[in-house]
């Protein structure tokens, strides 16, 4: 076990003995804040050295170093009252026009809150943190492993599944879209951060020069609205050599569609939206009449088209749901279709996104400016031996080398086939379409199942009545 390893574990041990922390999530945003503050330091420290003049946005008083540094510094009552009197309220009201690292503490400190209660258990989690460097580049690198295990813990913090995507399916993602540097990059809700952070990885050999550096730096953004989240995701990229993350607070949904406008454009879109959502009352009425709903991957699906550039990139994760779905569904799909080639499709097995949700997923990869004529499908199956993924055993990188290997160089296969645009639209635009080469489902459509499950309530609510009435019956 690493150093660092030991550090985190030592610093849960801690948060768990304070009455004020309720659960993993609480603990997770107390410890990640913190972090950032030590992070935010130890970045400080580097760019005094590299950046010409460099002057900071927090008050001499509340920098880490000057309150927390100290392994006998403030403690107790004091150091609470330090926190909750002075340091949280001038964070969060600092003037962001200072300077883009007053932006970035601004947004960290906005929706986020102190929930420790016990200055000393808070002075002993300080002194964990004040062992970690993280200028050390072994260090660092060490935490980023460490950091993902945090992430992976957030399954247990209610409904933090939203916003985690497995590493594995992240990479393969990049991978296939390849980002080069000078392309803008976006993840509408980043969560914390797996896209924008796999495909920094992915371009890290791309960037020879100084000048590359600061290209890449500016075209990665990700938005995200849930304090949570954004936290992690602001530290995750400042983790990863990002000065300035770009990752705002917001919510895309809520702009009217019809003002975006070129400006806005971008060249690459990955994301896994949440599915199964639904947005605030009223949400829906930015966008057209023909795509209202309520179901936040439908929408952000219908955003995505209108904000990438002709021979702009797209790789999302999507529900089974959406790709049978009617009415509003139809429309979409239609306009997907029509507006963007849908080269691939492809069918991920139950339980990839095991604890947080049983149900089915795909990767779309599409590319906006010529309608689609045919659509590739690849049935992603599970290793020799595997019969559902886990927790402990989730979905691993080297399983995506099939498609990897048959991406280019494409055939029907016993996993791959291809679907042409007339028999899709003979289809009503249904894209749940089934692997030809396997045998049959002995499943029906979802349609089908559907109008069963209706038939059968509708005949139990009959029964129901007719007890009810033959108690009353009895009763009289």
């Amino acid at each position: 076990m690493s150093n660092i390893t030991t550090n985190i574990k030592g610093i849960r041990d801690i948060m768990r003995k304070d009455t004020g922390v309720d659960g993993d999530a609480q603990r997770i945003s107390q410890m990640v804040w913190m972090l950032f503050m030590k992070i935010f330091a130890d970045k400080e420290e580097e760019w005094e050295i590299t950046i010409d003049n460099y002057e900071s946005p927090i008050p001499e008083k509340l920098k880490w170093q000057n309150w927390a540094a100290n392994d006998e510094g403030l403690t107790g009552d004091k150091l609470m009252e330090f926190i909750e009197i002075e340091l949280f309220p001038t964070l969060k009201d600092l003037d962001i026009t200072i300077s883009p690292q007053a932006h970035i503490i601004r947004s960290v400190f906005d929706d986020t809150y102190n929930y420790m209660k016990n200055g000393t258990l808070f002075r002993q989690v300080i002194n964990v943190i004040n062992q970690i460097d993280f200028n050390s580049t072994t260090e660092r690198h060490l935490f980023n492993d460490i950091y993902e295990t945090i992430l992976k813990e957030l399954q247990s913090a209610g409904s933090s599944g939203e916003y985690y995507t497995p590493r594995a399916v992240t990479q393969f993602m990049v991978d296939m879209i390849n980002p080069q540097l000078g392309e803008s990059i976006l993840d509408p809700a980043c969560g914390t951060g797996g896209f924008l952070t796999c495909t920094i990885d992915h371009m890290r050999e791309q960037v020879k020069t100084p000048k590359d550096r600061d290209v890449l730096q500016t075209s990665i953004r990700g938005i995200e609205k849930k304090p949570l989240p954004h936290l992690l995701c602001t530290t995750n990229l400042m983790l990863h050599g990002f000065d300035l993350p770009a990752v705002r607070r917001d919510n895309l949904l809520s702009k009217p569609y019809a003002d975006w406008g070129a400006k806005d454009k971008l060249d690459i879109i990955l994301t896994n939206p949440p599915f199964g959502g639904v947005e605030e009352d009223g949400t829906e009425t930015n966008f057209p009449q023909k795509f209202r709903t309520k179901e936040t991957a439908d929408l952000f699906l219908a955003l995505i088209i209108k904000l990438l550039k002709t021979n702009g990139r797209c790789a999302i994760v999507l529900p089974d749901g959406t790709l049978f779905g009617e009415g509003m569904k139809t429309r979409l799909k239609e306009e997907l279709l029509e507006r963007c080639n849908l080269h691939t499709i492809v069918r991920l097995p139950n339980g990839v996104f095991n604890p947080y949700t049983g149900i089915k997923t795909n990767l779309l990869f599409f590319e906006k400016g010529t309608p689609t004529k045919e659509v590739w499908y690849f049935e992603h199956q599970y290793p020799e031996g595997v019969v559902s993924y886990n927790k402990t055993k989730p979905i691993n990188i080297k399983e995506f080398d099939v498609e990897k290997e048959w991406w280019n160089n494409r055939e029907e296969n016993t996993q791959a086939w291809k679907v042409s645009i007339e028999e899709i639209k003979k289809r009503g635009y249904n894209l749940d379409i089934k692997n030809p080469h396997q045998e049959a489902d002995s499943l029906a459509s979802p349609e089908v199942l559907l109008e069963k499950f209706r038939a059968t309530e509708k005949k139990i609510s009959s029964i129901q009545a007719e007890i009810v009435n033959v108690l009353t019956e009895a009763l009289k």
